[in-house]
């Protein structure tokens, strides 16, 4: 205790900003402008470098591995979604607010139409493509026009939890099948590989949305707690960050349909998941490039 004592910084004791007044429909529990006058809430923005550090890797990947055009879309949102909650927790403006919770809803349809869009004729992935992106176009005006973020809050977690269930359905109805028919020496392991991954993201994301929510409502006795510890101990207290790190390391579910995709296109012998549980950032490479990292170690 001593020690940390000893290396307490306090806050500002000014909170007036650079952004000047609050606009935004929103504001969390790290206190305003308490840390930097050019930045409203610093935890709140640093924390979402996750999103553009994950977002950078899975975009190379798809690139460099040739893996479909359509994660390089949803890596892109990834990232947009990273820097508008950054804009939006420097401000605290409304115009940032949306440019943060928008890419979202339009991320999480793309991810939708990769769900539900796997096995279907190219005219039936044009019906959805139309669907998604009127679903998104009202989602988009209704909310400007509400102004609810309850609204956009049920609106995320409906899409999400639809292509969460969708991604399901497609590993044991569609995937497992193919497999034991192409491949059944090695159906489990790849089964095993796929609910891991997918699990994972899921146990990180709901993580994160307990300690969001924690964070919301007992926002009081946590912000006489990081006033009584100070800086830099305090930082550990300030929950939407965790709730920032821990759903951009769901970035873990991006992967799983990545490599499920790849496997339903029967490419399960070319390429593999490179990844240890909780200990490293998984990514679909070529097996030779796996089996040279191996033989350099």
């Amino acid at each position: 205790m001593a020690l940390a004592s000893a290396f307490q910084i306090p806050y500002r004791e000014e909170r007036s900003g650079f952004w000047g007044d609050q606009t935004s429909t929103l504001n969390w529990c790290e206190e305003d402008y308490n840390i930097s006058y050019y930045c409203a809430e610093v935890v709140n923005t640093l924390t979402n470098l996750v999103f553009m550090y994950l977002g950078f890797k899975g975009l190379r990947n798809v690139i460099k591995y040739a893996h479909s055009r359509v994660f390089i879309l949803v890596f892109l949102g990834y990232m947009v979604v990273g820097l508008g909650s950054m804009a939006f927790h420097t401000t605290l403006k409304y115009e940032m607010q949306l440019a943060d919770e928008l890419p979202m809803i339009y991320t999480i349809c793309i991810m939708a139409y990769i769900a539900f869009g796997t096995n279907k004729s190219p005219v039936v992935k044009g019906l959805l493509a139309v669907f998604l992106l009127g679903l998104a176009t009202f989602i988009t005006v209704y909310y400007l026009y509400a102004k609810d973020p309850v609204f956009h809050q049920v609106a995320y977690g409906l899409l999400t939890a639809s292509t969460i269930f969708r991604g399901f359905y497609v590993l044991e109805g569609v995937l497992r099948p193919a497999l034991k028919k192409r491949n059944p020496a090695t159906c489990d392991q790849h089964m095993k590989e796929m609910w891991t991954l997918a699990l994972t993201g899921i146990f990180m994301f709901l993580a994160g949305f307990l300690i969001w929510n924690i964070d919301n409502v007992f926002c009081h006795h946590i912000t006489q707690t990081k006033q009584k510890v100070l800086l830099p101990w305090s930082i550990i207290f300030e929950g939407h960050g965790w709730w920032h790190i821990l759903t951009g390391l769901a970035y873990h579910m991006i992967l799983w349909r990545l490599w499920s995709n790849r496997c339903l296109e029967g490419k399960e012998d070319e390429f593999m998941l490179d990844w240890v549980p909780l200990r490293t950032i998984p990514q679909v490479v070529p097996r030779t490039k796996r089996t040279t990292h191996l033989k350099t170690q």
